[in-house]
């Protein structure tokens, strides 16, 4: 695998090529887009400023993307691209001209993906061309590459869902290390996102439960658990808004969620059909309908949805 410096690749550079308010406009009256079918089961979701949408297929590898006022999906890098198998999260990076994509051996999952790469890897793609760029492997075994998210620091923060890890990737660095582990995170990290105030937060997907980390001088610091005003049922993608945060659970809400303390608030938005990630654009929330769900219930084993979507919301903030 081919690994290269986060600073080396800092002069790629990617400019937006419309600003947030007119990639809203583009977008306006776009409520649903499709995807193609030889990509399913998207399990995140992330955009641009110009408002491109990006995705990956947790079951088939690959990413696609969809650009500002279309209504359907493409298929922009091929499945299995730069070593990738099985595509989880994916993060527009656009300060380093980068989309980090995570990328893993699913086939415990029941999901082979579109080779036999072994291990568990976050990679980068330049955003402009789509071409390889960086390749790091989780060091943890066994690992999951879940979710991601950028600090003032300029790390990348990798969520481990088969382990109750957070693990670090420093700016510049080649390799990530583990940045928290704590038994209490064993119900299956998943979203992250930093708040307003700096503090790093993660839910748990199996466990259902919201954490929040003190990030200080490139260490964690305390970690709590936010009470909820309910059971989350298997949270996912998670996004900072404002001084709170938006949600998607595969059990159907996207909610606006509010941390007062170790408290958290949650307003529903709308409900979607197993949601897996969100993002914001302007005033429209996009939402991947992931349905991830049918991989691992019984009862809905085998039974592939006939179709996958983005869906969007108007936001009322």
């Amino acid at each position: 695998m081919r690994t290269q410096s986060r600073k080396a690749l800092a002069t790629v550079g990617f400019a937006a090529g419309l600003p947030l308010a007119a990639a809203s406009a583009s977008w306006a009256d776009q409520a649903v887009i499709s995807l193609p079918g030889g990509s399913p089961f998207p399990e995140s979701l992330t955009a641009t400023a110009d408002g491109t949408l990006y995705a990956g297929s947790l079951t088939n590898g690959g990413i696609v993307r969809a650009k500002p006022g279309s209504t359907a999906a493409e298929v922009w890098i091929k499945p299995g691209a730069f070593g990738t198998r099985s595509t989880f999260g994916v993060l527009a990076d656009e300060a380093n001209g980068l989309l980090w994509v995570c990328s893993n051996d699913a086939s415990q999952l029941g999901a082979r993906g579109p080779n036999e790469v072994e291990g568990s890897f976050v990679k980068g793609f330049d955003l402009k061309t789509g071409e390889g760029r960086i390749s790091v492997e989780l060091p943890s075994k066994p690992a999951i590459c879940n979710d991601m998210a950028i600090g003032s620091d300029k790390a990348l923060y990798v969520s481990n869902t088969a382990q109750p890890q957070i693990l670090r990737l420093a700016f510049g660095e080649s390799k990530l290390e583990v940045w928290a582990q704590d038994d209490r995170l064993k119900g299956g990290l998943d979203g992250l996102a930093f708040g307003a105030d700096g503090f790093l937060y993660a839910n748990t997907l199996i466990s259902g439960e919201l954490f929040r980390f003190e990030a200080k001088a490139g260490s964690v610091g305390k970690i709590d658990k936010i009470e909820t005003p309910r059971p989350l049922k298997f949270p996912d993608g998670l996004k900072a808004d404002g001084t709170g945060f938006l949600m998607v659970e595969g059990g159907g809400p996207l909610s606006r969620v509010t941390v007062e303390g170790g408290k958290a608030t949650l307003t529903t938005i709308k409900d979607f059909a197993g949601p897996t990630g969100l993002a914001r654009v302007g005033d429209v929330i996009w939402v991947s309908e992931g349905q991830i769900v049918n991989l691992f219930d019984p009862s809905k084993k085998g039974q592939t949805p006939t179709s996958f979507t983005f869906r969007s919301v108007k936001s009322d903030q």
